[in-house]
């Protein structure tokens, strides 16, 4: 396992918002929404406290190893059933509820699970996808924090051909939120890369009954 210190001597900081224009979605970026400091000290402490696992799954009959390492904290503690797989809920840390808290003052919602991604280098990635259920995506809310490593995160309609692929770049610090249909007509990924880079940790909040 890596640490993670970035030093920028011309960041000023400023939380920066941008919204994407694209149709039936609705996508915010907020970069740098923590501080460099508090971002290289959540980084550091989240890799080292964490219970990564390596979850596999059912593929032709095969098991596969994700491209990843993942981890479950939620407000309850019991097993989540994802993807095909199992995974145990942790409770929630001193750290994970200090960044819950401070996205819930952004975004009026009430997250109750968060999912942990570990990209360890340029060769983890997750395919493309939707989060929820498909009987839940038509009202979600998933906030994305970003320590680490600055990846693409690319978009793609689920039926319009006619519209092109959206790339964002997820740097460290950064904070993204998908809200209304954006599950339902929108999917996600992260690419992987032959280059060589530092390793990643993404928090994707979920509110989950």
């Amino acid at each position: 396992m890596e640490f993670f210190n970035q030093t920028d001597l011309f960041s000023t900081e400023e939380v920066r918002k941008m919204v994407y224009d694209l149709p039936g979605a609705n996508v915010i970026l907020f970069e740098n929404f923590f501080s460099i400091e508090e971002s290289n000290k959540l980084f550091n402490r989240l890799l080292e406290s964490t219970p990564w696992q390596q979850e596999q799954i059912t593929i032709h009959g095969q098991l596969v190893d994700y491209p990843r390492l993942t981890a479950w904290y939620g407000d309850i503690n019991k097993d989540v059933q994802y993807t095909n797989t199992k995974s145990k809920i942790h409770l929630w840390n001193d750290d994970l509820l200090f960044i819950k808290e401070r996205i819930e003052q952004e975004v009026d919602v009430k997250f109750t699970r968060c999912l942990l991604n570990y990209y360890r280098d340029g060769k983890d990635s997750v395919d493309w996808h939707q989060d929820y259920k498909s009987d839940q995506r038509k009202n979600t809310v998933i906030a994305s924090v970003t320590f680490g490593a600055t990846r693409p995160f690319q978009l793609k309609h689920v039926s319009r051909k006619d519209l092109d692929r959206v790339d964002i770049p997820l740097a460290h610090a950064s904070l993204l939120v998908m809200q209304g249909a954006t599950q339902e007509n929108w999917k996600h990924k992260i690419p992987k890369t032959t280059k060589q880079i530092p390793p990643r940790i993404n928090l994707t909040f979920r509110w989950i009954s």
